[in-house]
């Protein structure tokens, strides 16, 4: 469970985060948030230098560079940026360990150089953020393998988009959940619960409904600066646009020096309408010749590359459960936001499945799990989840209504032989807790757990 809560600052304290980052401070490695931008990592950052100086390291010990501030823009490469920090803590650093903090590292040329030398010099205890995985990987393994540790920082999950919209919400929440478990009857299992938990949650749950935040949610995404604003579409959607555009015209067309931008924005509303679809860069290509736009299948795979190295799309591979093997070619992709989509094209309520698809894949992926997609003979299983020993077989569905759904979503489950978890997540708040050994969970019930 996220313990998310605000501190007299006012801030949201995202504490699973800030407890990663705390437990290898003043450990010879370099932290890394990585995530994409306007997730929260500069928060993040102002978050830990309170406190270590409620520890007592003195601010002067501390060397903050956010380099999206003009205050920085004169540090364009490696050798600006060591001697920053070395003038920095020779002209006045206190006595003791000295922490040296930078957000969006890769706007800085050969970042990774002046990072090795900290380490090699003693400089301080570094803490780094980026919003670029191919920059942050790659130049981490080239200099600072071994060295260096990732925490990847995700948007708001449910609960923590409750709880930025009603502070007290966490508190509703966890009742409801012990209020569930202390009405089970003798025997009653935790999946045969579901219905239980549901009632219970919504009955404590003082501060918001629910089901009408899940709604915001699905509409509006996880970036925690939405919550800054008035629940309002047209101002929601233009400051989502705003986000998006910065990445794709910032980090990709420019970084990249893409030519055609027509044919990149193009490939960007294909990938954000397909969500939860498999994409291939030839099945593009095809469509993109139907509509009388000429590109190669290289270019819009190289395109793909720079858009997932954003950090705004992740792709899940697909999985033969019988043949136990990667099918390549094949990968779905999923938005790391799904606001940013709306923004883009628009809030559709026929793209419930897909949406929910990307909100179920998110949810585990924040939680530490592996994620791909299963094939089973000619079916497809929505999910498969692994985490060290721990594995999950997920269906997602908007509804069971009807005896084909209920069928097709637990039929393909149970068709696995193996005794691992398998759970079919839809909307249906009231459905039976499940067949066969394969469970039923309504999907905040599902999220909140």
């Amino acid at each position: 469970m996220d313990d998310v809560r605000i501190n007299t600052a006012g801030f949201v304290i995202r504490e699973k985060y800030l407890s990663a980052m705390e437990a290898f401070i003043d450990q010879p490695v370099v932290k890394v948030l990585k995530g994409m931008r306007r997730v929260g990592k500069s928060v993040l950052m102002r978050l830990l230098i309170g406190r270590l100086m409620d520890k007592g390291v003195p601010g002067a010990n501390i060397l903050y560079i956010n380099k999206e501030s003009l205050e920085f823009d004169a540090l364009k490469d490696y050798l600006d940026l060591y001697r920053y920090a070395r003038d920095y803590f020779q002209g006045g650093g206190g006595v003791g360990k000295k922490y040296i903090l930078i957000d969006e590292i890769q706007e800085i040329a050969s970042w990774e150089r002046a990072v090795a030398s900290f380490l090699a010099d003693g400089l301080g205890d570094v803490v780094i953020s980026g919003s670029n995985a191919r920059l942050l990987s790659s130049e981490l393994a080239t200099l600072i393998s071994g060295r260096y540790v990732e925490i990847p920082v995700y948007p708001l999950t449910f609960r923590e988009f409750l709880t930025f919209r009603h502070p007290r919400t966490q508190e509703n929440i966890a009742t409801a959940t012990a209020t569930a478990t202390a009405t089970d009857a003798p025997g009653q299992t935790n999946a045969s619960a579901s219905v239980s938990a549901s009632t219970a949650s919504t009955s404590t749950s003082t501060a918001t409904d629910t089901d009408a935040e899940f709604s915001n949610y699905l509409k509006y995404g996880g970036l925690p600066g939405i919550h800054q604003l008035p629940v309002e579409d047209e101002v929601i959607f233009i400051y989502l646009n705003s986000i998006l555009n910065t990445v794709l015209y910032k980090d990709v067309i420019t970084r990249h020096k893409i030519r055609d931008a027509s044919i990149f924005d193009m490939l960007v509303r294909y990938l954000f309408d397909n969500v939860g679809n498999i994409t291939t860069a030839k099945k593009i290509a095809d469509y993109f010749k139907s509509q009388r736009i000429r590109t190669s299948v290289d270019t819009i795979l190289n395109y793909i590359n720079y858009i997932e190295a954003s950090l705004l799309i992740d792709k899940a591979p697909r999985y033969d459960i019988k043949g136990k093997r990667r099918l390549e070619f094949s990968d779905k992709v999923f938005l790391n936001d799904i606001g940013l989509r709306h923004g883009l094209i628009g809030y559709r309520e026929s793209d419930i499945n897909g949406l929910l698809e990307n909100v179920v894949f998110k949810e585990l992926q924040a939680r530490g799990y592996k994620m791909s997609i299963g094939v089973l003979d000619q079916m497809e299983i929505d999910f498969i989840a692994e985490k060290q020993n721990e594995k999950k077989y997920i269906q997602v569905c908007y509804s069971l209504g009807g005896e084909g759904a209920v069928a097709r979503e637990f039929g393909n489950l149970e068709k696995i032989r193996d005794n691992y978890e398998k759970i079919v997540i839809s909307m249906d708040r009231f459905f039976p807790a499940g067949r066969n050994g394969v469970m039923h969970r309504y999907i905040t019930d599902f999220l909140l757990e």
